[in-house]
């Protein structure tokens, strides 16, 4: 970026802010854009998270962008890989140099006389302070805080001798070489973490209160690879990415339709894959149904692989406190450990975690309601990416992205400067914008933005109906205000109608 005034400003230089670039180049290319990105690479969590065996839990094929294949033989990628495909993006479509790194966004204001965003970021470095100006705002920061990881508040923790490390931030060249290490946590990050650490470290025990549902999956796609060799590379992404987009739809829905039958057909893969007799009821039966929290992939059995050759063990236990030499467990028992690893969970928030205001009100996201799970009820000119919980981030994404630029080519055709999503529907009511009980959005649900009973404000949680809604969908639907310079602003509504 080489001017503080563009015409599209995106926030976050991850997988959501190189899409938004992308189709702003391909789709209106007579707009201008810059991002702004907190840290100092491309990549975002990709580049944040740096804990061993960090990798995809989503195939590439689907977590992949729409317009660049995947080609690396893995299907289920490491960070490495997935950081040489975002960066390889970006100087293929001379993006980088749109990027201004080390700039934390803390506000962004939206003034109506103006028709402009203004956003106030501060230099990683040295904190000063900066101002960028924008007619339209995409926000590609994802969802949750970049800074801090979810820790609980443990008993005895300042007892422990050894170190307690969140995979948020893990110490560059950790040495655990026949250390015995305790990973507290079932959820995907521990489901990564624990098989990596096996194969130097002396034992490790994933320490969980509760488990979660696993599936393993090949880190190959055989049949990819096979229609590699007698078809070209394009085709055979696009038949995989569909292939896969459609099974993951199917078994969301049978989970849905028909949770008891789902639950005993995960549990049935797992026992094949443990050492008879292995208590599954114990260490991996949820007491709640499938996909009512993420699925969790394993990727090659290696988990399974890891138990059954005793380098990792469960204790399905909750932790009364930590000792000098470890964890002590409510049942008695004590597990002994050099490291413990606290694989707890996200801190979840919004808008990057900068203050939105729109005509000098404050705009709490917790107060919005969203329209197609991507604008916010009475923000105008504001545009967030929100990927899937059920299927792979980037799907939506690239959707997200693609109906930004319909905005603002359509804006261009009338000669709009304004467009925000009103509520005047007084028979919608608000609804978590995730119908998950996962901990760490329930413990954020007050401040996530809600989504509605009725569409456009009921997320579809559905590739193909949004393919539908997003790419073909009318634009001005009725919903979706259009304001031209000069013309009267409505007030910002609250997420009920007036």
């Amino acid at each position: 970026m080489t001017q503080p005034h563009v015409d599209v400003l995106i926030i976050g230089a991850g997988i959501s802010g190189i899409s938004s670039a992308w189709h702003i180049q391909k789709r209106c290319p007579g707009k201008t854009y810059g991002i702004l990105e907190q840290r100092d690479n491309i990549g975002g969590t990709w580049d944040l998270f740096r804990y061993p065996g960090i990798r995809s839990d989503s195939d590439m094929y689907t977590l992949g962008y729409r317009f660049k294949p995947w080609t690396d033989k893995k299907a289920i990628a490491d960070g490495n890989a997935i950081r040489r495909y975002l960066n390889e993006t970006a100087d293929q479509n001379s993006i980088r140099d749109k990027i201004r790194f080390g700039r934390q966004v803390k506000r962004a204001s939206w003034s109506s006389d103006t028709a402009r965003w203004t956003v106030e970021t501060a230099r990683t470095e040295t904190g000063e302070t900066e101002h960028f100006t924008c007619n339209f705002l995409s926000v590609c920061a994802g969802y949750y805080d970049y800074e801090e990881g979810y820790t609980p508040e443990f008993s005895g923790r300042d007892r422990f001798r050894g170190q307690v490390i969140h995979p948020q931030h893990w110490p560059e060249g950790l040495d655990y070489e026949d250390k015995r290490v305790v990973v507290i946590g079932s959820g995907a990050t521990a489901v990564t973490i624990i098989p990596e650490m096996a194969k130097n470290a002396a034992h490790v025990t994933m320490l969980q209160r509760s488990p979660s549902y696993m599936a393993s999956r090949p880190a190959e796609d055989g049949g990819a690879q096979f229609l590699m060799k007698i078809l070209p590379a394009k085709l055979v992404y696009t038949l995989i990415r569909w292939r896969n987009v459609f099974l993951q739809m199917y078994f969301f829905n049978a989970a849905r339709s028909r949770p008891e039958k789902t639950k005993e057909r995960l549990l049935d893969m797992l026992r094949d894959q443990l050492p008879a007799n292995y208590d599954v009821e114990t260490h991996f039966t949820p007491d709640y149904d499938p996909w009512d929290q993420r699925l969790c992939l394993v990727s090659d059995s290696d988990l399974f692989e890891a138990i059954s050759n005793g380098t990792a063990s469960i204790a399905t236990d909750k932790i009364e406190a930590f000792t000098e030499t470890g964890i002590k467990l409510t049942s008695g028992k004590q597990l002994e450990a050099d490291i413990i690893v606290t694989a707890t969970g996200l801190n979840l928030h919004n808008f990057g975690g900068a203050e939105v205001f729109v005509d000098g009100r404050h705009i709490p996201s917790g107060e919005c309601m969203t329209y197609k799970g991507m604008m916010y009820s009475g923000v105008p000119n504001l545009a967030a990416t929100f990927g899937y919980t059920n299927a792979s981030w980037t799907l939506k994404a690239d959707l997200t992205s693609e109906f930004l630029c319909r905005i603002l080519n359509y804006m261009d055709k009338v000669g709009a400067v304004q467009c925000a999503p009103h509520l005047h529907d007084p028979e919608v009511k608000e609804e978590p914008i995730v119908d998950f009980s996962s901990g760490y959005f329930k413990r954020a649900e007050h401040k996530m933005p809600k989504q509605g009973s009725k569409k456009p404000w009921k997320l579809n949680q559905n590739y193909a109906l949004d393919i539908i809604a997003m790419r073909y969908g009318k634009i001005d639907d009725g919903v979706l205000e259009f304001k031209k310079s000069g013309q009267p602003v409505a007030e910002p509504a609250a997420m009920a109608a007036e």
